[in-house]
């Protein structure tokens, strides 16, 4: 790891995300595991099954991030298109890989299951890409350049994640605080965003709560700098005692 800042964006492909047959799951997966590693994902595209859309996402991401990583749209029917998509991205050739038809071939044949044209389409990737190593059904998700593609298959993206994470670059990492405050955010909305243009080197989000009597919120001071978050935490704590002065005397 390094103190550097490691971006990324990711591309979620599929007709069924859009139309809401199918619900996400990888996005916040996604997150959750860049956090933790130091690197910041910073957009989030959902394409359809279209070349075209696909393409262009990809070639514009892929020069405005570190990582880009992909989900679906690798399987074995007609619509399963982002192996050719990312092969017009980059100019080359889709085709199909010979160490994956072989990793794959093993498979179907120990379970005597024949490997038809339609499964083999589960081994075509753009030609020079490396393997992302699958441990669930085998078929590799791939990477070429800085764009990683993976199933859409939440156990399988997962799983596929887990395979690559730790051959990335990560960054430093971001930390964390959270204040409880029991006023709503119509109560904190100004002071608290005086409080963050002084501390630029902070991300101060709100988060309303409500327990079905009044509203709180729950304050996050996030950042790379333990220094500049304990200074924006107190400054929050000031304007808290502020806002139960003020309550005490009026009564609101």
């Amino acid at each position: 790891m390094s103190n550097a800042i490691v971006t990324a964006a990711m591309v979620a492909i599929g007709d069924e995300l859009l139309s809401g047959r199918t619900k996400d799951k990888n996005i916040g997966h996604l997150a959750d595991m860049l956090t933790a590693v130091g690197i910041d994902l910073e957009e989030v595209r959902i394409v359809g099954d279209d070349e075209d859309a696909i393409v262009k996402a990809v070639n514009e991401l892929r020069g405005a991030y570190t990582y880009v990583f992909t989900s679906g749209g690798i399987g074995p029917t007609h619509d399963d298109i982002t192996a050719d998509a990312i092969s017009a991205a980059f100019g080359v050739p889709c085709e199909h890989d010979a160490k994956a038809l072989e990793l794959m071939g093993a498979v179907y044949r120990s379970r005597d299951i024949e490997f038809t044209e339609s499964r083999m389409r589960m081994a075509r990737m753009p030609k020079g890409a490396a393997h992302i190593v699958n441990p669930v059904s085998v078929a590799p998700g791939f990477t070429i350049g800085n764009v990683h593609v993976m199933a859409g298959v939440p156990s399988i993206f997962q799983a596929m994640l887990d395979s690559l994470l730790p051959t990335l670059r990560t960054g430093a990492k971001i930390q964390s605080v959270t204040v409880n405050c029991p006023f709503g955010e119509g109560a904190i909305g100004d002071p608290l965003a005086a409080i963050q243009d002084q501390n630029p080197e902070t991300v101060i989000g709100s988060y309303p709560q409500f327990d079905g009597t009044s509203f709180s919120t729950q304050i996050v001071i996030r950042g790379r700098d333990a220094t500049a978050i304990a200074a924006a935490e107190k400054q929050v704590g000031k304007m808290l005692e502020q806002l139960h002065s003020k309550r005490e005397k009026t009564g609101r």
